[in-house]
This record gives C-alpha cells, structure tokens and sequence, in this order.
C-alpha cells in the first residue's frame, strides 16, 4: 500500500521508513475509527509498552551502573508512564497523523495524553514488527534520550507532580504510609503507600522510604493518568 504524504512525512520524523507500510497505518489508527476492515491499535500498543520497557530498563542499567533496584525502579517508572510517552509523541507531531473517528476529533483526541500515549507505543511496536528490535531500539534511545539522561531529576518530581495532581482537584495532599518494614538494619527495605482522600492508593517497595515513596507516587500518578 502507499502512505499518505502525511504519513510520509510522519515517517521521516519518527526516523523510520516502513516496508510494511500498513503496520503504522494500524499504529495510528484509534478504536474510535476502527472497523472490521481497518483494525485498531490497541494490540500493537500492547506489544509496543514491551518493547518500550525492555529498552528504558536495559538503557536505565547501562546509564548508572552504580544504582541499585530501589534507585532504578522510579527512574523506569517516570520514563515509561503515559504522560511521558504523550510528550514525546508530541515531540514528533504524531497527533497530526492519529486517525481518529468524528466524536474524539470534536473532543480535542489529538492533544489527550492517553491517545498520544497509546499511539507512541504502537508505533514503537510497528517497527519492531517491521524491522527488528535492532530498528526499535535506536528510535527510542533517539527519542527518549535527554530524558534518560535526566531520569533521576524526574523521578525525583513525582511526589510533587502527584500534589500538584491533587490539589488542581481540590483534594488535601497525598499522604504516604509505611505498610511495612523488613530486612536487616544495614540494609532494609521499605514497602510505602501513596494515598489521596478520594480513595486512590499505589504502593512501592524500596531501600529508603524516600525511594519507596517516590515510586509509590509514580505508580499513582500512572494509574490516575491511564
């Protein structure tokens, strides 16, 4: 099939070029325009969050060889959650090239981080269905990279994301609670509750209760924007 010159010119900013032009025709393509014809891309973006996860944790591990599991996990978490892969969507205009059916075009689809999301992730996995994982790789290294680099500084922000979440709601802020506590004392291990009034709750595990409640807060703030 030939593409679009819209879709030709998404290609060139995504840095890829299809041999199966119809995969990204499906990456782009939102259950609101979806037929029996013209399948959506809901299971493409399946695949692709695997994918997108295996290379955010292999690069997190190659970046800081010294961090332990309790400093990676909100580092990965702040990289992989929809609001981030909306952003870099955004970074290459991929909601000019979302096809979406009349009712989510009237509703402003084109700027929702859940579509963006979604659709950032199905398109990383048409490319792993087109060329590879070797393919895959380089686009989100290339895309995802200032904020690999900066992974540590973003993590860091999601009990302040989290707050600022709350508070645009009305709501008090989140409180964060040791459920429990294990292991020696020279190495212990925090499991920490983020919780908001209106019944919403994530918890984490780590080596600090600082570490533990950062990723609770990211976990919560990934639930609550999915």
């Amino acid at each position: 099939m030939r593409l679009s010159a819209e879709l030709r010119a998404f290609q060139d900013r995504l840095g890829h070029r299809f041999r199966r032009p119809e995969l990204l025709l499906r990456a782009l393509t939102h259950p609101s325009l979806a037929s029996e014809t013209r399948p959506s891309n809901q299971r493409l973006e399946f695949l692709g969050d695997r994918v997108l996860n295996l290379v955010i944790a292999e690069a997190l591990f190659l970046h800081d060889r010294l961090a332990d599991e309790g400093q990676l996990a909100p580092r990965y978490n702040a990289l992989v959650r929809k609001e981030t892969c909306a952003d870099v969507a955004r970074q290459i205009d991929l909601g000019a090239a979302l096809k979406l059916g009349r009712s989510e075009m009237m509703s402003g689809g084109r700027r929702k981080n859940a579509l963006l999301g979604d659709a950032m992730e199905a398109v990383i996995a048409a490319v792993y269905l087109d060329a590879g994982l070797e393919a895959a790789k380089p686009i989100v290294l290339r895309l995802w990279g200032e904020r690999i680099e900066a992974a540590e500084s973003q993590a860091r922000d999601s009990k302040t994301a989290l707050q600022e979440w709350a508070q645009a709601r009305g709501m008090a802020p989140p409180k964060y609670v040791e459920t429990r506590r294990s292991g020696p004392d020279h190495a212990p291990s925090f499991t920490i509750s983020a919780r908001l009034e209106n019944g919403e709750e994530a918890t984490a595990t780590a080596g600090s209760k600082r570490q533990a409640e950062q990723a609770a807060a990211t976990a919560l703030l990934e639930r609550l924007e999915a």
